[in-house]
């Protein structure tokens, strides 16, 4: 704890007069922008959160589309979804941390920075999504034999993993030219490409999957991420002054993308270690049967969309408070994740519990399977909770990297994710035999586990002296 100690408060902890003494690295002038960060987080967050449910409404339509034609199918979609989040996680290594470094330098007005650090993130992802791509296309069989699925899902999913070697390698490339474009505050222009891109997936999608099934998901969604790329780099043109044309994917500078992955491989890190538990909590469900998977696969869809609230200003809030630390205003960056996460709470807590009571309707869009529509229902009474948790987990975790504290989440969730998540989902679901529900049980308990870490974590202060570290690097001439 931080604040006044002894009779009359005088004296000061040192966490507190860190952040005073941080406070004072900004001068006056910079310091009175600060009040503008309030409308500038809704201005950043409604078009990323209109992006991500845009990107939801086309995996619930092809799972939707895909549930037309059997559970198997619809069990398949959902394993492999799971497998592409891994995988898109890994190469999101320098895609997070090239948000971070980038809002930061724009703070501290290095602009002269800001273009070449953009291009060398661009290179090293490509070159991650290339590697990823080649890996999925070797690899399907066996990743569909990992999560031991049952032979109509392995024979369903298999091909389907292979198409999206190509949408995968491309997302690798689209993720950093729409952060760079986010960091300048640029949100509805990667707003209006996720409309275009999703728009030629969803036109494209009816057609494809009726010819090649799941396969023909990948393949339109492969087109439209030709397209977002294309877009995104004549924006970087438009906005920016930014050609790629003068790009040079064969370079990489190791010098400009160490600050990047100095934050990035901790958050991506963390993020894969959570992926990688639950795709064992998918092991467990599946050895429940097809008809438990299909349950699980409708149930996080529905789920997809509530994070998408917290996730919106849990990034919005990155980028802010990175651009505060970048300037040293230690203390409007602390105001202002208090300010976000209040909102963020509330709306998950209104969003969840109005999910939870539409259950029985929600289930229905996707089956008509009662003891489907029966166990969907109480997982998202179970996700009330759960959503509290992991909302408070997401706005604090990105509010810590954006200070350069990147490696406490990762100590912490390790151990949750595998003892509370992965150990819990074996012993409630498995052992003690409660199923799914006890799968989901730990998935809440895990959740609020590490939310409440993290914010223990905020509250002491301890991410002050990376905070102060960032801002000398970011200032470096």
């Amino acid at each position: 704890p931080c604040g006044p100690t002894g009779k009359g408060g005088g004296r000061q902890r040192p966490c507190a007069a860190g952040l005073a003494e941080a406070a004072r690295l900004t001068p006056p002038a910079t310091r009175s922008a600060a009040p503008a960060a309030a409308p500038a987080l809704f201005t950043l967050a409604w078009p990323l959160m209109a992006e991500m449910v845009l990107g939801f409404a086309v995996s619930l339509a092809g799972l939707w589309l895909a549930s037309r034609s059997g559970d198997a199918s619809a069990a398949a979609l959902g394993l492999a979804a799971q497998v592409l989040s891994a995988f898109f996680l890994t190469f999101r290594v320098v895609a997070v941390g090239a948000s971070v470094v980038l809002s930061q330098l724009l703070g501290a007005g290095q602009h002269d920075k800001v273009a070449a650090s953009a291009f060398a993130a661009l290179t090293a992802s490509a070159w991650i999504g290339a590697l990823l791509a080649l890996a999925l296309v070797w690899g399907a069989p066996g990743l569909m034999s990992l999560m031991q699925a049952p032979a109509d899902v392995h024979a369903a999913g298999t091909p389907y993993l292979r198409w999206l070697a190509l949408p995968l390698a491309l997302d690798a490339m689209l993720v950093v030219l729409a952060a760079t474009l986010r960091a300048h505050m640029h949100a509805r222009d990667t707003l209006w490409v996720s409309l275009a891109l999703h728009g030629l997936h969803l036109v494209l999608c009816p057609w494809a999957m009726a010819r090649w099934g799941l396969s023909g998901f990948a393949m339109a969604m492969a087109a439209s991420r030709v397209l977002g790329v294309a877009v995104c780099a004549w924006l970087w043109w438009r906005r920016l002054g930014w050609r790629l044309s003068r790009w040079t994917p064969w370079r990489l500078d190791w010098a400009l993308l160490k600050p990047m992955l100095h934050i990035g491989i901790p958050g991506a890190g963390e993020s894969l270690a959570y992926r990688v538990a639950v795709l064992f909590t998918l092991t467990v469900v599946a050895r429940l049967g097809t008809q438990a998977l299909a349950t699980q696969s409708y149930a996080q869809q529905l789920t997809n969309l509530l994070v998408l609230y917290a996730l919106a200003l849990g990034f919005s809030l990155e980028i802010l408070i990175g651009r505060h630390v970048g300037a040293g205003q230690l203390r409007q960056a602390d105001e202002l994740l208090r300010r976000g996460l209040k909102l963020a709470l509330g709306g998950a807590f209104a969003i969840a519990l109005s999910a939870a009571l539409a259950g029985p309707w929600l289930m229905r869009l996707f089956t008509d399977d009662e003891v489907v529509v029966r166990a969907g229902s109480l997982l998202l009474w179970v996700n009330v909770v759960l959503e509290m948790g992991r909302t408070l987990n997401v706005v604090v975790i990105n509010a810590l990297r954006a200070t350069g504290d990147a490696r406490f989440p990762v100590a912490v969730g390790a151990v949750s994710m595998v003892v509370v998540m992965a150990g819990g989902a074996w012993f409630l679901g498995s052992f003690l035999g409660w199923g799914l529900l006890g799968v989901w049980c730990a998935l809440a308990a895990d959740e609020c586990l590490r939310g409440s870490m993290m914010w223990w974590r905020w509250r002491s202060r301890a991410w002050v002296p990376h905070a102060r570290a960032a801002f000398r690097r970011a200032n470096k001439r």
